[in-house]
């Protein structure tokens, strides 16, 4: 059991019998009333948010999950299938996997973490930089070279376009920040 004030974003907490990862907490404190803790969530079963306002000292009951490195085998509409070492499958569906499907082409070899609830696979979390190869991006203008210039760039087998500097052609390698879902530099 942890305070209101205590739980961060990230965390997974049980309330009325359901789990919900906290996306943010806000902290406030005005001076006639007693401080309180907003709470934004999404259910990890449902997929529905919430946001509840708890006085910072109420307790909350964090759930511990459990996880498990694996990587992505293959799609079957509309689960992806993940495998671990000892070539045990999990599907996780679509709908649970957010920004980061994007992300998720076949034949990668990043190892993600599936997150596992009641037994049953819920999620997945991607390293926090993953390689990708530009598939298209428009050329370079002449001229745009001072400051931050950037670009839009569609990826190999994806449908996720993201911005990524002037000087990316087409086939080069970038990292991508998976949190963000930003360009961080090329490749070697």
């Amino acid at each position: 059991m942890k305070t209101a004030h205590e739980v961060r974003a990230g965390n997974v907490i049980l309330v009325d019998g359901q789990p919900l990862v906290v996306q943010k907490t806000e902290f406030s404190k005005s001076g006639r009333n007693a401080s309180v803790v907003k709470v934004k969530s999404k259910g990890l079963l449902s997929g529905s948010g919430s946001e509840v306002v708890y006085k910072s000292d109420d307790k909350l009951e964090v759930v511990v999950l459990d996880r498990l490195a694996c990587t992505y085998s293959y799609f079957a509409d509309p689960m992806y299938v993940f495998m671990d070492e000892e070539f045990n499958q999990y599907e996780v569906e679509a709908d649970n996997l957010g920004d980061t499907l994007g992300l998720i082409v076949d034949g990668m070899e990043d190892k993600c973490e599936v997150t596992f609830y009641d037994g049953k696979a819920i999620s997945v979390e991607l390293p926090t930089v993953v390689v990708r190869e530009v598939e298209y991006t428009e050329p370079a203008v002449r001229g745009d070279t001072s400051g931050k210039v950037m670009k839009p760039a569609k990826l190999v087998g994806s449908d996720l376009n993201i911005q990524v500097a002037a000087f990316i052609d087409i086939g080069d390698k970038i990292e991508i920040d998976t949190r963000t879902l930003e360009f961080k530099k090329r490749a070697n």
